[in-house]
């Protein structure tokens, strides 16, 4: 991959909420990391929004992307994603366009298929389920909320309409895939907990790509977990947080960000082992060698336009610090494309 400008990465932030730490001060280290993120030249720090898990402080996305944005100056700042099943359209067009109108051209807005949370949950959150799955209808509401209003027109998103902010749409399969294509959006995969359809979803989008107003041709984004120290053993020890994390929420039992523990095989079966090591296989977790051998690993697999990280480090210093190396990173990694 020759890149005449160093590769863009950016950062996913779960707003993790690690054991013994209250909500607001995991909100208050989302701001933090978003401003070092700003620091060290990351590109855009999306924010997810996932509910009924005790470990994910953002349910409430675009609020906290208000708080992150209002603490930042250059950093562009969205959603990663705003999962469209739980919002009516009109109501996603006014938070957001409210965000850019505060904010102008720093706001992402992008968009997921799945609810984010489990049935019952989703029931909680009041909107109608239809038998048909309307994502794609959804999708294409929205993008008219944002265009200027017309004369007489009986509806408008205040703030919203006629307000810049860019649609992408996420995925971990290649049905969003497609549909990003079929609408000319950039495409962004969840690889970072769901590998499988990573190269099929990519190939089924380039080939597939209609250019829109959004954008002239194909751009993929690439999100994978990041776990980076300064040496390997202390970075697979941090990423065991994550792992028990993962192995949580397949037991049925989501909770809080645990510390890590000296050795993950003590608590997980043979089974489970298998599945960490397939969900997580495109993540980088080492020292700085380690971490950019993968990443150069995974730019060159997927060609991807740019690679977001996300890293769910129980230790907020620890997770700062790997960012730091990956932004080392990813210096050397743009010196070796050039």
């Amino acid at each position: 991959m020759s890149h005449a400008h160093p590769l863009p990465f950016s950062v996913l932030d779960l707003a993790p909420v690690p054991q013994g730490i209250a909500v607001g001060q995991a909100l208050h280290n989302s701001l933090d990391l978003a401003r070092h993120a700003e620091r060290l030249g990351y590109h855009r720090y999306w924010l997810a929004e996932h509910h009924n898990m005790p470990g994910i402080a953002s349910a409430a996305t675009a609020v906290v992307i208000g708080h992150v944005a209002a603490g930042t100056k250059t950093i562009r700042v969205g959603s990663g994603g705003v999962m469209l099943p739980n919002h009516a359209p009109l109501m996603v067009a006014e938070a957001f366009g409210t965000l850019a109108a505060l904010h102008p051209g720093r706001i992402d807005l992008g968009l997921g298929r799945a609810p984010g949370t489990d049935q019952a949950t989703m029931r909680a959150l009041r909107r109608y389920m239809g038998a048909v799955d309307s994502f794609a209808q959804d999708v294409v509401e929205l993008q008219a909320w944002f265009k200027p209003a017309q004369p007489g027109q009986a509806v408008q998103a205040v703030p919203g309409e006629g307000q810049d902010v860019p649609l992408w749409l996420l995925g971990s399969s290649t049905y969003s895939a497609q549909l990003a294509a079929a609408l000319g959006l950039p495409f962004a995969f969840a690889a970072h907990f769901a590998p499988d359809q990573l190269m099929e979803a990519i190939a089924v989008y380039r080939r597939t790509f209609k250019p829109s107003e959004a954008l002239a041709q194909p751009y993929v984004l690439v999100c994978i977990g990041v776990c980076a120290a300064d040496g390997d053993e202390e970075a697979r020890r941090l990423s065991t947080s994550s792992q028990q994390q993962f192995l949580a929420l397949r037991r049925g039992q989501p909770g809080l960000l645990p510390a890590p523990v000296d050795d993950i095989r003590a608590i997980a079966s043979a089974s489970e082992l298998a599945g960490l090591d397939h969900t997580f296989r495109y993540s980088a977790i080492g020292g700085p060698e380690t971490v950019r051998a993968k990443i150069q690993s995974v730019l060159d697999t997927t060609g991807a336009d740019e690679l977001m990280a996300a890293s769910q480090i129980h230790d907020h210093t620890a997770r700062v610090r790997s960012y730091e190396i990956l932004a080392e990173v990813r210096g050397e990694l743009t010196q070796a494309a050039a």
